[in-house]
């Protein structure tokens, strides 16, 4: 098995990760403020990966501290916005509008970089956006996004740092040890949201079993795991492909929901997922990046933004021109 197909296989997994924790953030928010939970659960995450790759940091460069800190910093502001807006908007809905990261990452790289993706990876990315759509807003609810509230614009705001935390993730395991630039975002991540609790909010918790497995859950699996595992997968992984499967992730709540809720998809739902499945099938089989010069600098992109590759070497997505 190639490097690039088991980069896919393991992004996948971590999207059903993270599919399945929002229910377990919305519950355990009842008990705990949501800036308080994060520095908790981000502190775990950020010990647990320091301890299991601590061989590696006797090795830590400047470059990777320099990138962990800047990956670090979109982790810490992407999360803080996705769970407080997870208090006054549905788990669904903010599955949606943090999928909004799926379009942003190319239109990102369109827009400031200048960078170009063909006509299939447009598509795909456009019947992923029409599906998580479909997917996580009912028909009745339609009329809700025209009146934005606080929750909607906070989960939005996480979409957008969600997308630059790909983007630079993508160029700095490119550059740089992935178990080093595991510890140091979340090490970073973690020093941001400590300071961050006594400035923006008033901490409260009951420490119920709902909030302990809240924090185990999450710091273990959804973020010293999940993070690791992208970190090294975007090795072999180009951003566009990257963000697509991370689509994934509404269809992974809708059947976590299923399963342990009795939660049963509709006609439209089950269509949205559909076409989610199509668009990603879509990229990955038909679509690719266009061809770039072999020097980002001589083409006008400046350093910290990943440099992708054709197809034409099977085996090696994501390791990008250099």
């Amino acid at each position: 098995m190639s490097r690039s197909l088991k980069a896919h296989i393991f992004l996948v997994l971590i999207t059903l990760i993270w599919g399945a924790t929002f229910v377990v953030i919305k519950n355990a928010l009842a008990d705990v403020t949501p800036l308080f939970f994060n520095a908790v659960r981000m502190s775990l995450a950020a010990v647990t990966l320091a301890l299991i790759f601590h061989k590696e940091l006797r090795h830590l460069t400047v470059g990777a501290i320099a990138y962990g800190t800047l990956i670090g910093a979109c982790m810490w502001m992407g999360n803080e916005l996705q769970t407080s807006g997870l208090q006054y908007t549905t788990p669904s809905k903010s599955a949606f509008l943090t999928g909004v990261a799926v379009v942003l990452v190319p239109v990102l790289l369109a827009a400031i970089w200048k960078r170009a993706i063909n006509r299939w990876s447009a598509l795909g990315i456009a019947l992923a956006f029409v599906g998580l759509y479909l997917l996580t807003v009912p028909s009745s609810s339609t009329a809700n996004l025209q009146s934005i509230h606080r929750g909607d614009v906070l989960s939005l705001g996480a979409a957008v740092i969600f997308a630059f935390h790909i983007i630079f993730m993508g160029r700095a395991t490119e550059k740089h040890s992935w178990r080093q630039i595991a510890v140091v975002q979340t090490s970073a991540a973690a020093l941001l949201m400590i300071i961050t609790v006594p400035i923006a909010e008033r901490a409260a918790v009951v420490w119920s079993p709902t909030v302990i497995s809240g924090i185990l859950i999450t710091g273990f699996l959804s973020l010293a795991l999940s993070f690791s595992v992208q970190a090294w997968a975007q090795q072999f992984t180009p951003a566009t492909h990257t963000a697509l499967i991370f689509s994934l992730e509404p269809v992974f709540a809708w059947l976590t929901s299923f399963l342990f809720l009795g939660e049963r998809l509709g006609t439209r739902a089950g269509f949205g997922a559909l076409l989610i499945l199509t668009g990603v099938l879509t990229s990955e089989e038909k679509g690719s990046v266009e061809s770039l010069p072999a020097s980002p600098d001589h083409a006008g992109v400046p350093a910290g933004v990943p440099a992708f590759e054709t197809k034409s070497k099977p085996g090696l997505a994501g390791v990008g021109t250099r």
